[in-house]
């Protein structure tokens, strides 16, 4: 890790994604941070145009720095979907400076847009780890967890609701039952019904056809005793 000055606004240090570039006094907004250098590289040249690493910072259609060498701080600046820096391009000078496009306080990390193909090419695979992207995440996650729940909380309603309709057929259906006991006449006021063949027996001694007949039998039963006394 290359050893920086004290008088520079920065500091190299431990970031989420690795190293970063953190600010270690004030930085208004439009001053210049840092230069981003490297060789250059002509796309005109094989050899050159053979070169492949992810701190190529291309300045036009020919010519690309090579910031991989370890002297260019600005290589450990990390990208940001909302960045509080941008990348200065001067592709006449063949030249890039990294400035603030807000104010920047110590402690904060710096960082900038690396650009559409960068992203796609290194950062989208992996998923990017900028703050805003991990805000997204997170709010997504929260949102997921919060339909997690109310989906749950409506399957248990639903149960509970299932549940009191099924109690309440059973009981409907139990008082069915015990008023067509009752219509058998097995139950009556709590207590058994008498046999209908008995009550059609008793109402039939109780006919006065049937009262003529045990009189007749009675007496005939008096005159045999009397003969046989």
């Amino acid at each position: 890790m290359p050893v920086l000055s004290s008088s520079k606004p920065y500091r190299i240090g431990r970031s989420r994604t690795g190293l970063g570039l953190f600010a270690t006094k004030p930085i208004k907004k439009g001053a210049k941070i840092v230069r981003y250098f490297g060789p250059l590289l002509d796309s005109k040249n094989k050899k050159h145009d053979a070169i492949e690493n992810k701190y190529l910072f291309e300045l036009n259609g020919r010519w690309t720095v090579d910031g991989s060498v370890r002297k260019n701080i600005a290589r450990y600046i990390n990208h940001a979907c909302k960045p509080n820096a941008e990348s200065d391009v001067n592709a006449r000078k063949r030249k890039v400076v990294i400035r603030a496009i807000k104010h920047i306080e110590p402690g904060e990390e710096i960082n900038y847009d690396y650009g559409t193909d960068y992203f796609k090419a290194y950062l989208k695979p992996i998923g990017c780890k900028c703050d805003s992207c991990e805000k997204k995440r997170k709010k997504k996650r929260a949102e997921a967890r919060a339909e997690k729940l109310r989906l749950k909380a409506k399957a248990e309603k639903k149960a509970e609701r299932k549940a009191e309709k099924q109690a309440k057929a059973r009981d409907k259906l139990k008082g069915k039952s015990l008023s067509a006991k009752a219509a058998n006449g097995k139950f009556i006021n709590g207590h058994a019904a008498a046999n209908p063949a008995g009550k059609a027996a008793a109402a039939k001694s109780r006919t006065p056809e049937f009262k003529t007949v045990a009189t007749a039998n009675a007496r005939s039963r008096k005159v045999r005793a009397s003969a046989s006394a």
